[in-house]
């Protein structure tokens, strides 16, 4: 009797150990790939709100208005493939009814570029690219990939510094849930801003260096866990002018107590999220676990067959004939 191992229980086997290689390779070297920060960014998110503005025509603080601030990011694809970092160049501006639409960003209530430069993997800033200005902290337009449950140093461009953020639970957002980080920023001095002496109530002197003095009553930022992305973001801005010296406030150039994601916005950002998250769960966990376990079954059952073999029926025994001689 003659045993061989079936051609079907090899294919097995070798499926088999396949998919047990395969399965650590996607979790240790093909997802951590995956998990970076992405450098051909282009996209716009718009806040709006009801608050307070000073009209240069009117020479006035005027009440009431609608306030919207858009914020457009786009990667910088061959500086960050020179760097080998992500480099972001980011433009905001912030409008009320009469600027919008902005054909001219300098029109705009306020306007501003910045360039963003960070590591891939660690979301940390990075010092290089005409970065501008120096950032600090552990986020600002995204956050880390794997968000925890602890405070974080986020960056806030007008305070010009990081303001701690500390987690506050889950909510939703369209449906959506994400990490609820809140936090807020005292009366700051970031300034100082030559205007009229008359226009801080300092009425004999023809021009003063103003103090410009920035406070934001909440922030509020909801974080995808997986991937860092903010799915919606909330604000309470207070811009004013001081006269020099002064511990009170003479006039209030832009306030609001929230401006928030539009509607859109938010949906545009949950989907964002949810479709990066999927795909990095699929490689970190469901793919690897499904690999892990067919592979096991697969190479059990091909060892099984490979042992016992294919039995073969014994062969025929040969009967020859015999020729007796009587003498």
């Amino acid at each position: 009797m003659r045993r061989n191992a079936s051609p079907l229980s090899l294919v097995l086997l070798g499926a088999g150990v396949f998919l047990l290689v395969l399965a650590p390779l996607l979790v240790w070297y093909v997802q951590p790939h995956a998990k970076r920060t992405p450098t051909d960014i282009d996209t716009t998110t718009v806040f709006t709100g009801t608050g307070s503005y000073f009209d240069t025509g009117k020479v006035e603080t005027v009440e009431d208005e609608t306030i919207t601030i858009t914020r457009q990011v786009r990667g910088d694809v061959a500086d960050s493939e020179k760097s080998g970092n992500a480099v972001w160049d980011v433009s905001t501006s912030v409008d009320h009814d009469k600027t919008l639409p902005a054909s001219d960003p300098r029109d705009a209530l306020q306007w501003t570029l910045e360039r963003w430069v960070t590591d891939r993997t660690t979301n940390e800033p990075v010092h290089c690219c005409e970065e501008s200005p120096t950032f600090d902290g552990e986020a600002y337009l995204k956050f880390p990939f794997d968000v925890e449950k602890r405070a974080y140093r986020w960056w806030d461009s007008t305070l010009g510094g990081v303001v701690r953020l500390s987690f506050e639970g889950e909510k939703k957002i369209q449906g959506y849930a994400g990490y609820l980080f809140k936090g807020e920023v005292e009366p700051t001095k970031t300034g100082v801003r030559q205007v009229p002496g008359l226009l801080v109530d300092r009425k004999k002197t023809p021009q003063v260096l103003a103090e410009e003095w920035y406070s934001n009553s909440g922030i509020e930022l909801v974080v995808d866990k997986r991937t860092g992305r903010i799915i919606n973001a909330a604000i309470g801005p207070k811009k004013t002018l001081r006269a020099p010296g002064s511990k009170k406030d003479a006039v209030v150039l832009l306030e609001s107590k929230r401006v928030e994601f539009t509607e859109a916005t938010q949906k545009k950002q949950v989907e964002l999220a949810s479709a990066d998250s999927d795909r990095l769960a699929l490689l970190g966990e469901t793919a690897p676990m499904g690999a892990a376990g067919t592979g096991l079954v697969l190479t059990v059952v091909g060892v099984v067959l490979v042992v016992r073999g294919r039995r073969e029926a014994p062969e025929a025994q040969n009967t020859h004939m015999m020729t007796s001689t009587h003498t």
